[in-house]
């Protein structure tokens, strides 16, 4: 009996001592080394970003020439005044403008400048004694019976971040704060114009606000214009569809370097440019076009130009060594059995330049050539085509597929053409504030999404290379916000440029794909088979030691009662 009771109790005490090996030791290993690794991310400073607060800060400069004010007003010069407009666009999405305006009057050198012949010359003279700030406009105010500008023009806004203005009536015995309250809504327009709407940076926040919000000729503007991304491909293609009867030329690189290289170097700080060509033969459209009697030529109407890209763009072949989105310009030659060709609008006009642009895609522009030749002439053809036209329209597309938008100035504003640069500097301006907004609010929209599906799927990796990316976002997207406030417009957009780069890297990393892991209900399968059949023997042990202490407990009760 006493071998039997020890050899109990030598079971009993391994089943202990296995139990205890596997909960003590077992489990933690088997957990330690099957755990998911999840770096660590700053979900606090994400969690901030998901209510957006932005504000966006101008350094206004309102310059009074001789002529404008008293003496009495001159001794106040200069000062300073701040103007703030606060616009809640939605419960996470809030917006203030602060405008910080300085008045003083001209120096010597800016009145020889204002004296110059025309506005332009002034402007050009005004540019070479200073230049403005990126984001900063100047607003020279010159007196009513100046002969700088024309009599119907109130203002002149020149190339550059200057703008002439005519000052108002003013009555001698005003104070100046009288003069100053007649003279704002005039700078406001000039701010509006020069600088940014309302409308133009809710637009810009298209990706975090309702469309309810948005003008319809904003949001028009917004979904013409391509989306921010750090690098595009142009795409400049010749399409010659009867090549036995027309033999073109173009001079695409030098047209190229004259007309678009200019506009491309002002918008470096946006993003990297890439320019090709090609010439397509035998490439014809898609539609076939209607001959029309009353003026003996063909045509396209609007319904049918939708139907045009289609069959064209697969011709155009793409560029599979580069992410980046592509821009077509396409110049269609058309054949002589369908010459001419012209395009009409929805009310069955003809479209002055013949062209149409496909929003976020690019344009296509039908150049007709049948009047260079006569029906006796050897074929084919050798013709030059007219570059100067042709590159007017494209630059005008491109420059609505980039989000420089048309300005409509107030009555009495007379808005310099940019000239060979293609773009100006305030232009330039206005486009940098709506990227900056744009480029903050997709990184945001996409940090805050990609930290709510980390949290709700436990399960995936987060690799070190993961957690550092999303901080450079975060910290990108924090420098960002506090550049537009402090009126750093160009640090501004390097840091949103910095932030969308590095939150798409995060969010597009394959290594996050879901279907890599196993949802939880294939685990217990997995694992199932694994432990069950050793957790059996165990757990039975240990019940079976537990009763039977129970029943040696309950036998000393009853012998000692």
């Amino acid at each position: 009996m006493a071998a039997l009771q020890l050899e109990k109790q030598r079971g009993r005490y391994a089943a202990l001592a296995i139990a205890a090996v596997v909960i003590v030791v077992g489990i933690p290993l088997w957990w330690k080394t099957t755990e998911t690794y999840r770096a660590w991310l700053p979900f606090s400073e994400i969690s901030e970003l998901d209510s957006l607060q932005l504000q966006l800060s101008v350094d206004i400069e309102v310059v009074f020439s001789r002529g404008t004010l008293t003496p009495e007003q001159q001794k106040k010069f200069p000062f300073s005044h701040v103007n703030e407009k606060e616009h809640q666009v939605d419960a996470k999405t809030g917006l203030r403008y602060k405008y910080e305006t300085r008045y003083r009057t001209a120096t010597v050198m800016e009145e020889d400048a204002l004296n110059q012949h025309s506005a332009a010359e002034a402007d050009l003279s005004l540019h070479m004694l200073s230049e403005s700030s990126c984001g900063s406009v100047v607003v020279y105010v010159i007196p009513e019976s100046s002969t700088l500008l024309p009599e119907d023009v109130k203002v002149y806004v020149g190339q550059r971040r200057t703008a002439l203005l005519r000052s108002p009536p003013f009555k001698s015995s005003w104070s100046l704060k009288e003069v100053l309250s007649n003279l704002d809504m005039e700078v406001e327009q000039v701010i509006s114009t020069m600088s940014f709407s309302h409308q133009d940076i809710v637009a810009a926040l298209s990706n975090r606000v309702r469309m309810t919000k948005v003008t319809k000729e904003s949001m028009a503007d917004s979904m013409r214009a391509i989306k921010s991304s750090p690098g595009y491909e142009i795409t400049f293609s010749l399409l010659n569809p009867d090549p036995k009867s027309h033999s073109l030329h173009w001079d695409i690189e030098g047209a190229v370097q004259s007309y678009i290289q200019p506009l491309l170097n002002k918008l470096a700080p946006i993003a990297n440019f890439s320019v090709d060509s090609q010439i397509l033969y035998y490439a014809v459209l898609g539609v076939n076009p209607r001959y029309d009697n009353s003026v003996s030529a063909y045509t396209l109407n609007a319904d049918s130009l939708s139907h045009v890209i289609n069959p064209v763009e697969a011709r155009l072949g793409s560029n599979a060594a580069s992410s980046n989105p592509v821009l077509n310009f396409l110049l269609y030659v058309p054949d002589a059995h369908h010459s001419p060709l012209f395009i009409r609008d929805h009310s069955k006009q003809e479209v002055p330049s013949n062209a149409f642009h496909s929003p976020r895609w690019g344009g296509i522009m039908v150049y007709n050539v049948n009047e260079m030749y006569g029906p006796e002439s050897e074929r084919p053809v050798d013709i030059n085509i007219n570059m100067a036209k042709v590159m007017g329209v494209f630059l005008a597309q491109l420059r609505l597929m980039l989000g420089v938008q048309h300005t409509h100035p107030p009555t009495g504003f007379v808005l310099q053409s940019p000239g060979s640069a293609g773009l100006a500097d305030w232009e330039l301006d206005r486009l940098l504030w709506s990227r900056s907004v744009e480029n903050i609010a997709t990184a945001s929209t996409t940090i805050t999404s990609l930290a709510q599906l980390l949290d709700q799927i436990g399960n995936i990796v987060i690799n070190d290379n993961i957690a550092q990316q999303v901080s450079s976002a975060v910290t990108s997207l924090q420098s960002a916000v506090a550049e537009l406030e402090a009126g750093n417009l160009a640090f501004a957009l390097q840091y949103s440029r910095e932030a969308i780069l590095a939150s798409e890297r995060a969010f597009f990393d394959p290594s996050l794909l879901h279907l890599l892991y196993f949802p939880d209900d294939q685990k217990f399968a997995i694992y199932i088979p694994l432990f069950l059949p050793m957790c059996v023997p165990i757990v039975l042990s240990l019940l079976k030691i537990v009763s039977e202490a129970k029943k040696r407990r309950s036998d000393k009760q009853a012998k000692s009662d």
